[in-house]
């Protein structure tokens, strides 16, 4: 768990915490991944990076890339062949460039606008199982009237393949975590509510679950024990 007072924990299957880094100042973690290598990933957001940290959360990481490498970072993958995608969104204050960033394997940047879409302000990324991106978005970021979906693009050359938008039953405000559930369905927490799309079809699912004053940022899922 990435923690707001600039540390991150870790649990057992007890929920008792097992490990757990030291406070590292102007951490200000955003969102994780496991990387090929075993070890876990997050998003610095004051650092404007992403910073590696082996299981044990001993020391204060290891920068992947430059500091400041995104105006304001989002989420980010590793691909099935090494390379990494990167969000780069809006901030609160509305600075940021709204689109996606790929490097190679061995981390050089091979892209700086992978990804051009005009319609496209990225909060946070995914994999699909078929190789494609998907990201969640608001745009205009922040707006009442903000129009939020989510957006599919080929990893090959960036092009937006599909958009996915939920039916009038849910309000699919603030959309943030995405993951495939073992169902191969896409799930994405938003404000209130977990929504649900087949991702075979693009069809709507429905929200499976409801939580008033939910505002959800990220979503995992577990075997049952």
């Amino acid at each position: 768990m990435n923690n707001g007072d600039d540390r991150i924990l870790s649990f057992d299957p007890d929920e008792c915490v097992v490990d757990r880094s030291e406070k590292i100042a102007g951490l200000n973690p955003g969102g994780g991944n496991f990387g090929p290598d075993g070890r876990y990933y997050l998003t610095s957001r004051t650092a404007r990076t992403i910073i590696a940290f082996p299981l044990d959360l001993l020391g204060c990481g290891e920068m992947l890339l430059p500091n400041g490498v995104v105006p304001f970072s989002r989420g980010f993958a590793f691909a099935p062949d090494g390379r990494l995608f990167f969000a780069s969104g809006t901030s609160p204050s509305g600075k940021g460039d709204n689109t996606i960033l790929a490097f190679a394997p061995d981390l050089s940047v091979s892209a700086e606008r992978f990804i051009d879409d005009s319609q496209l302000s990225p909060l946070d990324l995914a994999i699909a199982p078929n190789g494609n991106i998907v990201v969640s978005s608001e745009f205009p970021f922040g707006s009442p009237d903000a129009v939020t979906t989510i957006r599919e693009y080929n990893t090959g050359n960036g092009k937006l393949l599909r958009v996915f938008s939920p039916d009038g039953s849910v309000s699919f405000s603030k959309p943030r975590g995405l993951r495939f559930g073992p169902d191969s369905n896409l799930y994405c927490v938003a404000q209130n509510e977990i929504v649900a799309f087949d991702f075979s079809n693009g069809h709507f699912l429905g929200a499976v679950a409801r939580l008033d004053r939910l505002n959800g940022q990220a979503i995992e899922f577990f075997p049952v024990r």
